[in-house]
């Protein structure tokens, strides 16, 4: 496991990989910098993993900007867990009923 992975939270989402990269380097080396995009809209998803080139650094960097503000917003920040593993997503998923409104004989009712 990499204890030098960040996990930032509650980001604004006008922040940007290059504000991150200036803001945690007050606590050390940045080695990366990886803001999270929505895949459809490309627009920042308010989180991002920060890669400090100690785990020493990566601590600083919790104990200086956990609770902090940043861009107006009170930033998250914790050591990254690691990914965990996810089955793969079926498609579809939900109720299909019948077509016939629930009747199971045929569909038919009887008038009386």
């Amino acid at each position: 496991m990499n204890q030098s992975r960040l996990f930032v939270g509650n980001l604004s989402y006008q922040t940007m990989e290059n504000d991150l990269q200036e803001y945690f380097s007050q606590a050390g080396v940045v080695t990366s910098v990886n803001l999270m995009l929505d895949k459809f809209t490309g627009k920042s998803r308010g989180f991002a993993f920060v890669e400090m080139s100690t785990p020493e650094e990566a601590n600083k960097a919790v104990e200086m900007f956990h609770s902090k503000e940043l861009q107006g917003r009170t930033l998250t920040v914790n050591i990254a867990r690691p990914k965990e593993e996810r089955a793969p997503r079926a498609g579809g998923g939900g109720y299909r009923g019948g077509r016939d409104g629930g009747d199971r004989e045929g569909g038919r009712r009887e008038r009386y």
